[in-house]
């Protein structure tokens, strides 16, 4: 089923993107190119890229996951209605209805109640309705946790570097090879930071801001369905 195969998105585009960072990091030798940046930024930006990486996966996961025609589409209603019309729905279509989509599952719950009162049958829904609003919230967490690290893993290598730096200065003289890579160290650690923070950000508000859109219209869905069934609606 098309729910199946998306939720094998995200953990495959973690790998291929992990196997990608790895391939072109390991080709970088020559400080001349832009690879270079990750052997001067030194071993603090790591934690970064592998943030990064992980948040690129789960971006483009939630983007194929949270399309409107795969979570709730408008149609289905209409459909559902027509079958309530014809007759009512089979055993079978509602097992199908509910391996459909997230507003499938959420139909399924209350035609599953069809006998029941208009109290269980909303109970039922809201019951679904939370299961479903869970697994649309799916990686939004982590993402939310990147993008509020990742100045924090920043700013911890802004302090190595510091240190660094300032271990360039000796009873004797200074390094000045040890007091580049100090600020070097630094200065790229604190852009890495800043550069995976937005992104991770701006991405995790909008998908929050556009799972509350979803599950209100999920929900004002449901609704009709229920005063359908009961004779409320036609």
């Amino acid at each position: 089923m098309k729910k199946d195969w998306l939720s094998w998105v995200g953990p495959l585009a973690l790998v291929i993107a992990v196997l990608i960072t790895y391939k072109v990091v390991d080709g970088c030798k020559d400080a001349k190119n832009m690879c270079g940046i990750v052997h001067e930024a030194g071993w603090p930006i790591w934690p970064l890229i592998i943030a990064s990486v992980i948040a690129v996966a789960i971006i483009g996961e939630r983007a194929l996951a949270l399309r409107e025609s795969s979570v709730a589409p408008q149609n289905l209603l209409p459909e559902v209605q027509s079958w309530l019309a014809a007759g009512g729905v089979a055993k079978e279509t509602i097992a199908k209805l509910e391996q459909h989509s997230p507003l499938g599952k959420v139909f399924a719950s209350a035609l599953v109640n069809t006998a029941n009162s208009r109290e269980v049958t909303k109970e039922a829904i809201e019951e679904t309705g939370r299961a479903v609003a869970h697994s649309l919230e799916r990686y939004l967490s982590t993402l939310g946790t990147i993008a509020t690290v990742a100045p924090l893993l920043g700013l911890l290598g802004t302090v190595i570097g510091m240190v660094e730096l300032f271990g360039a200065f000796t009873n004797t003289g200074h390094d000045i090879a040890q007091f580049a890579r100090g600020i070097s160290v630094a200065l790229y650690n604190t852009a890495a930071g800043i550069i995976v923070a937005v992104p991770a950000m701006v991405a995790y508000r909008y998908y929050r801001s556009k799972v509350d859109d979803l599950l209100v219209g999920m929900e004002q869905q449901a609704i009709k369905l229920v005063e359908i069934i009961h004779g409320e609606r036609k």
